[in-house]
């Protein structure tokens, strides 16, 4: 991939501040881990984003989608590929009786805090959730019993060939932590949901509620990727790697959180090294000890 011949080429139709060759991923990811990603651009419109894949899809440059990278953990070496990161400058919405439209870049947090402030219901178990409405969709996101499927009409998404399509929510095939989206690689541009009118305070509530134990129960004050394993079938990863002894644990700087067991936190310049050889170590401890094999709901990407 020619990252200086490709950079001209975006350059042609994004500002120069959205498009950055040989960028540190750490500076957008929230384990603030990561090497250099050969080209990062971020793009403010669907025709934007339209015309990166048509040009990738052309010039055989391999990509990846992201949103502010609250899930993803990129190792040392970086990636030698071309990272679209649909986040901030992408983040529209609008709001008509209880239907809510929103671009892939808002975040789950902001959204919440617009259906609060129409007092529209639904999306309370988001308000703390740290990542994008899209990543928060191609993963059906979820927290405190709630689910992104449970409030989602539809998607307009672009597919690998720069087709954009507009699927219902029945057509998108939603389970736990995944969707078609995640399993077809495909760009979520706009969401629709439908929320439900209740009372301002009945909500507000259950917001406050539920950040009370987010704060209480979980590491915020320091950079993370969220909860590193999935929740195995009738148990809880957390649980399992507290029973083995594990919290605390510390491989460089990479530790299990002493707040949290299911969360790794970057307590001094953690390397994403520190971060994988402290995966392998907890998944190993656990099968060793339950016999049942965690996996992960972190992304890792990059160069080994």
């Amino acid at each position: 991939m020619d990252k200086l011949a490709l950079k001209e080429e975006f350059l042609r139709f994004m500002k120069p501040e959205a498009v950055l060759m040989d960028e540190p991923m750490k500076k957008h990811t929230s384990f603030k881990i990561g090497g250099p990603a050969d080209l990062l651009l971020m793009p403010t419109s669907i025709e934007e984003i339209k015309r990166i894949i048509d040009i990738c899809n052309i010039r055989k440059a391999p990509y990846f989608v992201m949103g502010n990278g609250s899930n993803l953990l990129v190792t040392d070496r970086g990636i030698r590929k071309v990272a679209i990161k649909i986040a901030d400058n992408f983040n529209a919405v609008n709001i008509v009786g209880t239907k809510i439209i929103a671009q892939a870049g808002l975040l789950l947090s902001t959204l919440s805090n617009k259906a609060l402030k129409e007092s529209l219901s639904g999306l309370e178990f988001a308000s703390g959730i740290p990542g994008t409405l899209g990543g928060a969709v191609a993963m059906n996101a979820g927290a405190y019993g709630g689910e992104m499927k449970n409030v989602i009409t539809s998607c307009k998404v672009l597919d690998r060939e720069g087709k954009i399509k507009i699927l219902p929510i029945d057509e998108m095939e939603m389970g736990y932590r995944t969707s078609m989206v995640q399993t077809q690689h495909l760009i979520v541009l706009e969401v629709e949901m439908l929320l439900e009118k209740k009372d301002y305070s009945i909500i507000k509530d259950k917001v406050d509620e539920l950040n009370m134990q987010r704060t209480t129960k979980q590491p915020l004050h320091l950079p993370s990727a969220g909860s590193v394993f999935k929740r195995p079938e009738g148990n809880y990863a957390g649980k399992l790697i507290q029973d083995c002894n594990l919290k605390g644990y510390r491989i460089g700087g990479a530790q299990v959180s002493e707040l949290h067991s299911g969360f790794i936190v970057n307590v001094g310049n953690a390397s994403a090294e520190d971060v994988i050889n402290l995966i392998k170590h907890i998944q190993t401890e656990v099968k060793s000890k339950f016999n049942i094999q965690l996996q992960t709901e972190v992304k890792i990407m990059g160069e080994n």
